[in-house]
């Protein structure tokens, strides 16, 4: 299929990112959330897991549907359930609020298998892919950056500063997702051409069977449970060690996701220079040094810092990830797209056990959890070839 390029065409998709960004507000949200209903920590850990966990049971579905339905109709869906769920935290009921967490992830989780092969409807140099799709995650991480300040905006605007109307954010992700979802809507894209029809569950869950493609799966399982896990902790961090208030420990998220901006902004640039695997391979055995000396370290600058370091180090990992199961069943891509994401689940499976070890253990257990994560990824970085 020839694919005609269009920047018109590009900056829709690239907005999509934008929206996906939005289940990263769980972090600073489910601080919100656990002073409104008197959660445990334990159960503030399984905020992430109400939109993370749906990734496992949609992703595939998706992904072999996504064939009949197309790649951007399917996008549309996901921006349609988002918009609802975004509407029902509105209710003011704890149940309300995991309902909306849940329809979050649903929408999302069909967003992320369809968004990622829709850049390919609208990239013309396949060369340039990997750098889209860490484009793409630029735009994702600016999102997630914006979290905290949307719920700022929600607390201290909407609320009138009673830190109770904390679920007003929830509406306003409802908007962007509706500018989103109609400047798509209005914009022509050229449709793919229908991979094989003849496929199932057992189908796509077979594809593991590849030894490179099932180190890749937890690959991303495991980047993505280190992403979740350092936003969901970040703010716990500074207020458990140093007494800092929920609105003043919104800065460590903040602090995170702009460094996984700049990293992801510039991964974008250095990955043009420097191969993929030297860049991922330097990245994460920086990142389990931050690990550590957050996990050890008790100085909140220090703590900030490492935070920072954290999100930088690891903005890029997702992509490469992803491209290189791409890469390796090119013919394969929905199918693919749609097995890699179910791995996104690690972001929900992840969060239980910080929690669980933060009530047990303090603060510093809760931290060691990330290094689990992160020592997988060092094998993964080099102990699997993408190579065909």
């Amino acid at each position: 299929m020839k694919k005609q390029t269009s920047i018109l065409a590009l900056l829709p998709v690239l907005f999509g990112f934008f929206v996906m960004g939005f289940c990263d507000i769980v972090g600073i949200s489910s601080d919100y959330a656990r002073e409104a209903f008197n959660w445990s920590h334990t159960m503030a850990g399984f905020v992430p897991s109400m939109v993370f966990i749906w990734f496992l049971f949609f992703s595939i579905p998706v992904g072999i549907k996504m064939n009949a339905w197309g790649r951007k109709n399917t996008v549309m869906l996901s921006m349609l359930v988002t918009l609802v769920g975004m509407c029902i935290p509105l209710l003011q009921t704890a149940w309300a609020c995991l309902v909306g967490y849940a329809l979050l992830g649903i929408g999302n989780a069909i967003l992320q298998v369809s968004l990622n092969p829709l850049l390919n409807n609208v990239v013309t140099d396949q060369k340039l892919l990997t750098s889209s799709l860490t484009a793409g995650q630029v735009v994702k991480a600016v999102s997630s950056f914006c979290g905290p300040f949307i719920m700022l905006f929600a607390v201290n605007v909407l609320g009138g500063g009673d830190k109770g109307n904390w679920y007003l954010a929830f509406p306003v992700l409802g908007c962007i997702t509706l500018i989103s979802a109609l400047w798509l809507w209005f914009t022509p894209i050229q449709h793919e051409v229908s991979e094989t029809s003849d496929v199932n569950m057992r189908k796509v869950w077979g594809l593991l069977s590849d030894k490179t493609i099932f180190l890749l799966f937890l690959g991303i399982f495991f980047v993505v449970g280190i992403d979740v896990a350092t936003n969901f902790i970040s703010s716990k961090v500074m207020i458990s060690r140093f007494g800092w208030d929920t609105q003043d420990a919104g800065i460590a998220p903040q602090i995170y996701f702009i460094c996984r901006t700049i990293g992801a902004f510039l991964g974008v640039f250095i990955m043009t220079k420097v191969s993929e695997m030297t860049y991922f391979r330097v990245n994460i055995l920086t990142c389990i040094v931050a690990i550590l000396v957050l996990a050890f370290y008790e100085q909140p600058i220090v703590d900030l810092f490492c935070i920072g370091a954290i999100g930088f180090l690891c903005s890029c990992i997702f992509p490469i990830i992803y491209s290189m199961a791409v890469q390796r069943m090119p013919n394969k891509a929905n199918l693919i797209s749609g097995l890699m994401i179910t791995a996104v689940a690690g972001g929900g499976a992840v969060t239980p056990l910080i929690g669980a070890a933060t009530d047990v253990a303090g603060i510093t257990a809760g931290v060691c959890v990330l290094l689990l994560c992160a020592f997988y990824l060092t094998f993964c970085a080099f102990g699997v070839k993408a190579s065909k």
